[in-house]
C-alpha cells in the first residue's frame, strides 16, 4: 500500500483497512412509514458511517412527483436543498433527516419528501472519503479565492450551490474544464464561463472560484456548499489498487447499440447528461441497478433536474462487466452528441468478508412484498413449485429484471412483471402465501458468485467477469433462442460441456469454451448458438470455491459398499447441495437444509425436470465438513467409480 494511501486512510479513520465501495456508497430503497410528526421516524440502515465520517444523502420519491432532496452532514440534517430548483437551503417540515448514524441515517417522522405513507423512495448515500467524495462549505468574498478540500485527488466533477440565495446549481466537469459549466437544475447545454465562475481547473487540494463577477459561486457574504466527486483514484479494494468512481465523457453514435464506455468495472450507479442541446430528453438521468438497470431491457429513470415520478419503458443503457453501453435514444446515444457521466462501481467486497448466510438464502413464498425474504439484496433468484408436476424452474436475476428463463426447458426468455429485485432483503413483488413455492437466492461477491450479461459476437471471443478468481462452474443460456443451457465445469476442461436441461453425460459440445481455460477476469466462448452467436444475448452464472462458504468440486462414487463423505472444508455442514454425474447419464439433484439434509429421508428436486420433489428417499446425510452421499443412493449419485461434480454452500 502506498504511503499516500496510508495517510489518506488515517485521515478518514480507516488506517490499515481495505476500503470498498460498500463502505462509502449505498443505493437504498425504502417505503415511507408516514407516522405522526410527534412520533418516531424511520431508520435506514445501509452500512454507511455518516456520524463518524460525514457525507451526503440524496433522496427522491419514486412513485410520485416530489422534489429531489440533498441533505449533508456539514450543514445538518434539517437543511435541505432541492437539485431540481434554485431555492435556497430550507428547513421545511417533512424534508429532514433527524440524525446521521454510524450505519446510515434516520428520517423525520412524516412528510412526503422523505417518509410519506404510501410513497416509495430511493436514497443514495455518499460518504466523505479521500478518492471518492467530499463536502465543503464556504463563504463568498467577491474576489478570487481558492477553496480547500479533502478529496486527496483531482476532482472529476464539482457541484456548487448557493445556500443563502437562489442562484442555480453550477457544475464543473473534468471533460470540459473551467472554461464551461452546466446547471444541475436544468436540461440546458453547457455554457461558456464568461463570468469567472471558476478561474482554473481544480487540483488535489483546492478548487478555484472567481471574483466580483462570479455572483453564482463567490458573491461577497453569501454561503455555498460544494459536492466534490473524485475520478479514478485507485485506492480501494482488497489490495487498495482499484478505482470505484469515474467521471468521463463519450460521444453517441445514434445506433441501436452505442460504443461501450470502458470503466474497468461494472457500475451500479450512473449520472448521465448530454453536454449539448436541451429539452425533455436531455435531462440529468439518474440510473442505478437497485431500481432497475437491466441489460437488453427497459431501464427505470429518474432525473436530477425534475421532480417527476420514476418512469420506465426505455432502454437507454446496458451494463457490462467492465462498463456500460449507451443505447439508441434521445436520452443517452444521439448521434455525434457528447455526454458527460459519473459512474460508481458495483459492490466488490470479497466473499471472505461475509458470512455464508449473507450470500445464500432460501425461503418459501410467505406474504410480502418481497415474496421471498433474504437478509441481503438478491442478484439471482430461482423458484420452484415443489409439490406439483409440470411446474418449471423459474430463473430471474438483477441484470435481467422482470425476465425469466427455465432450467428444465430450452425455452427462450420470457417476461414476468413481478420478478423484480428492487428490495434490500429479497425479491419478487407478488403478494401471496404459497408456502409450497420455494426460492433459492444468491448474492454476487468476488470469489463466490457472479452474473454476466453479454451479447454474442460470433467467432472465438472473450467475456469479462468480476468473479475475481477463475470460475469453476459456468452456466450459460441464450436468452433469445430455444437452445440448451450449456455448463462449463473445471474438471471437464475446455473441451467438455454439460447441459443443464438434460441428463446426458459430459461430452464435447461444439467446443463452446473457445479453446482456453477461464481466468480471474475472463472466460472464453466459441461460435456456438448456446454460447456466442451474433445477434443473440446471453446470461452467464459463474461459481467458485470460497473457503468456508462454497465449494465447487468432484467426487468418485463408492457404490453400495459405503457412504461417501464429501469434505467441503465447512464447519457446520452444507445448506445447499447440487450434484450431477459427468461420466454417464444422471439428473441435476438439488437438496437444501431448509427442506431437510438429515439422517433420514431428504427431499430432492431436479433442476432439469419440472417434476415435483421426491420426499421418500435417503440419498444424502449431514456431515459437518460438507455432506454425505449414502450407499443407498442410485448410480446417478454414487455408482462405484462414477465421476460427479457438485456445488455446495455452507
Amino acid at each position: 500500500m502506498s504511503t499516500k494511501k496510508k495517510l489518506l486512510e488515517a485521515a478518514a479513520g480507516n488506517a490499515g483497512e481495505s476500503i470498498y465501495v460498500e463502505d462509502v456508497f449505498s443505493t437504498y430503497l425504502y417505503d415511507g412509514t408516514g407516522t405522526s410528526f410527534s412520533g418516531p421516524g424511520q431508520t435506514i440502515t445501509n452500512g454507511i458511517d455518516l456520524a463518524g465520517e460525514g457525507g451526503m444523502v440524496w433522496l427522491k420519491a419514486r412513485n410520485s412527483a416530489e422534489q429531489n432532496l440533498i441533505i449533508d452532514t456539514v450543514r445538518g440534517g434539517e437543511n435541505r436543498l432541492i437539485p431540481n430548483n434554485v431555492s435556497a437551503a430550507g428547513t421545511d417540515t417533512g424534508y429532514h433527516i433527524s440524525s446521521f448514524n454510524s450505519d446510515g441515517f434516520s428520517l423525520q417522522a412524516n412528510g412526503t419528501g422523505s417518509n410519506g405513507s404510501g410513497y416509495e423512495y430511493a436514497s443514495w448515500t455518499f460518504r466523505k472519503q479521500p478518492g471518492f467524495f467530499d463536502v465543503v462549505t464556504y463563504t463568498g468574498t467577491g474576489s478570487n479565492q481558492s477553496i480547500a478540500h479533502n478529496l486527496g485527488s483531482v476532482p472529476g466533477m464539482i457541484i456548487i450551490k448557493q445556500t443563502s440565495g437562489t442562484e442555480g446549481w453550477f457544475v464543473w466537469h473534468r471533460s470540459f474544464g473551467y472554461t464551461k459549466f452546466m446547471y444541475l437544475n436544468s436540461s440546458a447545454e453547457s455554457s461558456n464561463n464568461t463570468t469567472d465562475l471558476f478561474t482554473a481547473d481544480p487540483d488535489s487540494s483546492n478548487f478555484y472560484v472567481g471574483g466580483s463577477q462570479a455572483y453564482a459561486t463567490n458573491q461577497n457574504g453569501q454561503t455555498y456548499v460544494a459536492y466534490l466527486f473524485a475520478h479514478d483514484a485507485q485506492d480501494f479494494g482488497k489490495n487498495s489498487n482499484e478505482s470505484i468512481i469515474k467521471c468521463g465523457t463519450y460521444t453517441g453514435n445514434g445506433s441501436a447499440t452505442g460504443v461501450e464506455v470502458n470503466l474497468g468495472f461494472e457500475p451500479q450507479w450512473l449520472l448521465v447528461k448530454t453536454e449539448s442541446g436541451s429539452g425533455t430528453h436531455k435531462n440529468w438521468w439518474l440510473l442505478d441497478n437497485m431500481r432497475g438497470l437491466p441489460t437488453a431491457s427497459s431501464d427505470t429513470l429518474l432525473a436530477a433536474n425534475l421532480s417527476d415520478a420514476e418512469t420506465g419503458g426505455t432502454d437507454i443503457c446496458d451494463l457490462t462487466a467492465s462498463g456500460f453501453i449507451p443505447k439508441n435514444g434521445a436520452q443517452a446515444n444521439q448521434n455525434s452528441m457528447n455526454y458527460i457521466y459519473v459512474a460508481i462501481r458495483r459492490p466488490h467486497k470479497p466473499a471472505e468478508e461475509f458470512a455464508a448466510t449473507d450470500l445464500y438464502a432460501t425461503d418459501t413464498w410467505g406474504g410480502g412484498p418481497p415474496a421471498f425474504t433474504s437478509n441481503f439484496p438478491v442478484d439471482l433468484g430461482i423458484r420452484k413449485y415443489m409439490s406439483f408436476s409440470n411446474e418449471s424452474w423459474y430463473w430471474s436475476d438483477r441484470l435481467r429484471d422482470k425476465k425469466i428463463l427455465f432450467s428444465d426447458t430450452t425455452a427462450a426468455e420470457g417476461s414476468l412483471s413481478s420478478h423484480v429485485f428492487d428490495f434490500q432483503d429479497g425479491w419478487n413483488s407478488n403478494i401471496n402465501s404459497l408456502s409450497d413455492i420455494r426460492s433459492w437466492m444468491f448474492r454476487r461477491a468476488p470469489g463466490f458468485f457472479d452474473v454476466v450479461a453479454y451479447p454474442g459476437t460470433g467467432g472465438v471471443g472473450t467475456v469479462s467477469h468480476n468473479l475475481g478468481v477463475a470460475p469453476e462452474l459456468i452456466v450459460v443460456k441464450n436468452r433469445g433462442g430455444s437452445v440448451n443451457w450449456l455448463v462449463y465445469y473445471q474438471a471437464g476442461g475446455i473441451n467438455e460441456s454439460l447441459v443443464l436441461n438434460q441428463t446426458g453425460k459430459s461430452d464435447t459440445y461444439a467446443n463452446s469454451w473457445g479453446y482456453q481455460a477461464p481466468s480471474e477476469t475472463q472466460f472464453y466462448v466459441n461460435v456456438d448458438i448456446g454460447a456466442n452467436t451474433s445477434n443473440n444475448n446471453y446470461i452467464a452464472y459463474l461459481f467458485a470455491t470460497a473457503p468456508g462458504i462454497s465449494k465447487v468440486g468432484t467426487y468418485t462414487g463408492t457404490g453400495a459398499v459405503s457412504n461417501n463423505d464429501v469434505d467441503c472444508g465447512f464447519t457446520s455442514g452444507a445448506r445447499f447441495v447440487l450434484v450431477k454425474r459427468t461420466d454417464s447419464t444422471g439428473d441435476w439433484y438439488v437438496w437444501d437444509s431448509a427442506r431437510g439434509i438429515v439422517a433420514g429421508n431428504d427431499p430432492y428436486l431436479l433442476l432439469n425436470s419440472d417434476a415435483a420433489q421426491v420426499t421418500s428417499t435417503d440419498y444424502i446425510d449431514p456431515l459437518s465438513s460438507g455432506f454425505t452421499i449414502t450407499s443407498t443412493a442410485p448410480a446417478a449419485l454414487n455408482a462405484s467409480g462414477g465421476n460427479y461434480i457438485f456445488l455446495a454452500i455452507a
